[in-house]
């Protein structure tokens, strides 16, 4: 749903979509020049407002536990959210969507082949 998925429903809709990944050189260079992150790095609370514009949109889809047993998204929430003009929170945020179209992918998929 993200990743590659996001990046073609954004590319259809005209968007200018840079795709990233933990090893990406330079990455707090690029994502400086985002008006819009969409954040999946599979690292707790990764992203700082050092990697961030102001005013950008920050959508966290990381979820994870930090050492206390509490859910962090890949955002460091509190850290960003003075700094950007929207932030989907963990949780709380995105979640339920994601499941809404798993879902929805899971009965189309039945339907096409008759599952």
């Amino acid at each position: 749903i993200v990743g590659k998925p996001m990046a073609l429903l954004l590319l259809r809709e005209n968007g200018t979509v840079t795709i990233c990944h933990s090893k990406t050189k330079n990455l707090s260079e690029i994502t400086k020049r985002a008006d819009i992150l969409v954040v999946a790095i599979g690292k707790p609370r990764f992203l700082t407002k050092e990697y961030v514009k102001d005013g950008a949109v920050v959508i966290d889809v990381g979820m994870h536990r930090d050492e206390n047993n509490k859910l962090c998204g890949d955002v460091d929430y509190d850290d960003v959210v003075d700094k950007v003009s929207a932030i989907t929170p963990v949780p709380g945020g995105v979640g339920p969507m994601t499941i809404a179209m798993l879902m929805n992918n899971c009965v189309y998929g039945a339907k096409k082949f008759q599952i």
